[in-house]
């Protein structure tokens, strides 16, 4: 079953210089995996397209079943430096939370629980 992002999780975001920092939780605990098989740094870096011009680094966070990406080269240059209308990173969770993904039977059972 695919099912986008903001069904299973939220999301906050941030910035420093140039590099937007998003951080995704997951509502319930046993979606967890299925948020670390689906949501790599390629498939972010692929859900974002030319809005990043570098790399996507992941960090795991299982304590907090969470995932925190930094999406370099996204703002371009920082909020001091860029001629963007807004070169901050606040509305990258939204953005994050539109990201379709995979769910398994078992997963999906799990949304309605």
């Amino acid at each position: 079953m695919k099912v986008q992002l903001v069904r299973i999780a939220h999301a906050r975001s941030g910035d420093k210089g140039d590099t937007a920092n998003v951080g995704i939780i997951v509502f319930k605990n046993e979606l967890y995996p299925a948020l670390v098989r689906e949501v790599t740094a390629e498939a972010v870096k692929e859900h974002f397209g030319p809005m990043v011009h570098g790399d996507v680094e992941r960090f795991e966070l299982p304590n907090l079943n969470a995932l925190n990406f930094l999406l370099h080269g996204s703002l371009g240059g920082g909020g001091t430096l860029s001629l963007m209308t807004d070169a901050q990173g606040k509305t990258f969770s939204t953005a994050l939370l539109r990201m379709f993904i995979d769910l398994t039977d078992d997963e999906a059972r799990a949304l309605d629980r």
